[in-house]
């Protein structure tokens, strides 16, 4: 279908690609990887020939149609969702309208109308649009509404459509999941697992690369690599691949400077000069292996621990909260404590971020009540960088832009790890890419650092790697955490709670990710049996009760939790305390070994008792303290619950 044959590419002094070969054929699913610039979005446009190469040459099979989904919007035109969705013409744009349910019982312009629309397939178009349409969070009022008066998220989902509507035989797609949420992804996910074309896929997503790849093609340092199977086998295959290659060059590298030796000690001496001369062919002859390649630069962080907050850190209480006339909350509450990695969940427009902002003081309630717990501190990190950068600003401009007093050494040497270094410091925020204004909205909450952490799609534009290395992060952040994620990966290695948005309503779910999915699955189980006709007389009063059955049953387990938390503060103070009088117990002897006389006729036996003694006080010492904090922590866990 597609062959990329020695394709090279440079910009200025920069080569993306050298001597490339790449082969594409139909129903392939392959996932394209590599660090933010390595050149996948420019291979992309190489094959639409928006852009031609320096080398090489592209073959593409006469007749294939190729579709692009682009990262960022891309134009609407005046036309409306469904119009776009169904790409259609002029022609058929004005048929369908001759067509719409007002103009029927006027009189049409041509009697032949409708059977033109139909030989167009203009009713087997329209069809599919609308189911598209539906499963990608379109509701049935959006239909008709024109595009431009769209965000630029969902007019990406009516591009995306439009593409699924027409079914090209090559799909190139740019990170096709940073405008979808959650459920929209899943049933994106499973539309493509019956795609008839071929699909190339740019995606930061992990999970939604396992689910749908069937190869990968890692760009790295002008190259190209092709590994088997989904991404999770490419890291494997890439880390034994790595690790059989720098075994290979330094077995080499030991058997060149064995020869070398030969041929340096043995040239001069008549004797041996033929074998020094064989040795030094020898090395001559071999197939040398390079040096494996030190890997690319990624951004390297860990958020620095905050102080400790109280154990209530966010209460929302009987917040109103509404746009106009559009009410999305009427008196919810929510509760966020110490420790917690809470994930929203929901529906586009359910009102996820606008729950975040409230959380985070961003937007007031109406009416209700917001408090942060005891030395708590927030750190918003918005969906939208801009919403928290100054695009007028330079990089360094904007990382000083902070309550923090701090040298200019410290602030560059944090950029220096989000891979903003030398003059990149200078950039205007307006010129950024996604990826580097998520990287640098990173560094605000890293020179600023909060212990209660509201993150809104923190992964958007963040490549593989470096979604790594945020996860990595907040695995081991010590404070609280409120996010926002499309990503199931990450929210599958993160969050500890699950809180359900929907239609003005909160769901908490005091589980992980799997716990949410199999405590859902099994409520739409029953949902669906009591919707059968034959049960209608009993739905009224069995459901009341289910539901009642469910009150009790979180309630119990929210005890459960409850319980679980305070024997763990109780378990850590009995240590403690088995500690302190197991060390004072030594304490008293090692005191009385030193009032005895006879203990000094050993000099060295006085040293070391002395030397135990110093070392047991201290952590006797830093042992009371832990165990004063644990009994604190305990004695507020119970007046929590008194």
């Amino acid at each position: 279908m597609l062959t990329l044959v020695e394709i090279g590419k440079s910009y200025g002094a920069r080569t993306l690609f050298s001597d490339v070969s790449m082969q594409v054929n139909r129903e392939d699913r392959i996932g394209l990887v590599g660090p933010n610039g390595a050149g996948k979005s420019t291979l992309f446009k190489l094959i639409l020939a928006e852009e031609m190469p320096d080398a090489g040459r592209i073959e593409m099979l006469r007749g294939i149609s190729v579709g692009h989904l682009p990262q960022e919007s891309a134009p609407t035109g005046e036309v409306t969702v469904l119009e776009l969705a169904m790409a259609i013409t002029l022609e058929m744009s004005n048929l369908r309208k001759d067509l719409a349910p007002e103009s029927i019982g006027q009189p049409s312009k041509d009697p032949g109308d409708p059977l033109r629309f139909a030989l167009l397939g203009g009713w087997e178009l329209e069809g599919k649009a609308k189911r598209i349409l539906s499963g990608l969070g379109f509701r049935e009022r959006d239909f008709d509404r024109p595009a431009r008066e769209l965000s630029g998220g969902w007019v990406m989902r009516a591009h995306l459509a439009r593409l699924l509507v027409h079914e090209p035989d090559l799909l190139l797609l740019d990170e096709p999941t940073n405008h979808l949420d959650l459920e929209s992804l899943l049933w994106f996910q499973e539309y493509l697992r019956e795609y008839p074309g071929a699909i190339i896929l740019i995606s930061h997503d992990r999970d939604f690369l396992n689910q749908l790849v069937t190869c990968v093609v890692e760009i790295r340092q002008a190259r190209i690599f092709r590994y088997r199977g989904n991404y999770d086998d490419y890291l494997d295959q890439r880390e034994a691949n790595e690790e059989q290659l720098l075994a290979a060059w330094k077995n080499q590298q030991r058997e060149i400077a064995r020869l070398q030796l030969f041929v340096d000690r043995f040239r001069a001496k008549n004797t041996k000069a033929s074998q020094a001369q064989s040795k030094l062919k020898q090395i001559e002859r071999m197939d040398k292996i390079e040096a494996p390649e030190a890997a690319e630069a990624t951004i390297d962080f860990q958020f620095p621990q905050p102080p400790r907050s109280g154990l209530k850190v966010l209460t929302l209480s009987q917040v109103r909260f509404g746009y106009g006339d559009n009410l999305v909350y009427d008196g919810i509450d929510f509760r966020a404590e110490r420790g917690q990695r809470i994930v929203l969940v929901g529906p586009n427009g359910a009102g996820k971020s606008t729950l975040l902002k409230l959380c985070a003081g961003v937007l007031h309630p109406q009416s209700g009540l917001r408090q942060l717990g005891h030395q708590v501190k927030a750190g918003y990190y918005s969906q939208y960088r801009v919403e928290c950068l100054h695009p007028d600003l330079t990089v360094l401009e904007e990382a000083f832009n902070t309550p923090q007093r701090l040298t200019e050494t410290f602030v560059r040497s944090v950029l220096g790890c989000f891979l903003f270094r030398g003059d990149d410091v200078f950039k205007k925020i307006s010129v950024l890419s996604g990826g580097e204004k998520s990287r640098l909205a990173l560094v605000r909450l890293l020179l600023d650092p909060p212990n209660l952490l509201l993150m809104d799609e923190p992964t958007t534009h963040l490549d593989l790697s470096s979604v790594d290395a945020l996860l990595y992060a907040l695995s081991q952040f010590d404070g609280t955490l409120v996010f926002i994620s499309h990503d199931v990966y990450f929210i599958r290695s993160l969050a500890n709670h699950v809180v359900h948005v929907e239609n003005g309503s909160l769901i908490h779910y005091p589980g992980d990710y799997p716990y949410y999915l199999d405590k859902t699955a099994a409520r739409q189980a029953i949902e669906s049996r009591n919707a059968r006709p034959e049960n209608s007389a009993k739905n009224s009063t069995s459901s009341l009760n289910r539901e009642r059955r469910e009150q009790k049953r979180l309630a119990a387990e929210q005890r459960q939790a409850r319980y679980r938390e305070r024997k763990v503060h109780e378990d850590t103070v009995h240590q403690l305390e088995k500690d302190i009088g197991t060390m004072e117990s030594r304490q008293a002897e090692l005191v009385a070994a030193l009032e005895r006389p006879e203990t000094y006729q050993d000099s060295r036996q006085a040293v070391e008792i002395n030397l135990e003694l110093k070392d047991l006080q201290e952590r006797l010492q830093q042992a009371t303290a832990d165990w004063e904090s644990a009994a604190g922590r305990l004695a507020a866990f119970d007046r929590e619950d008194s």
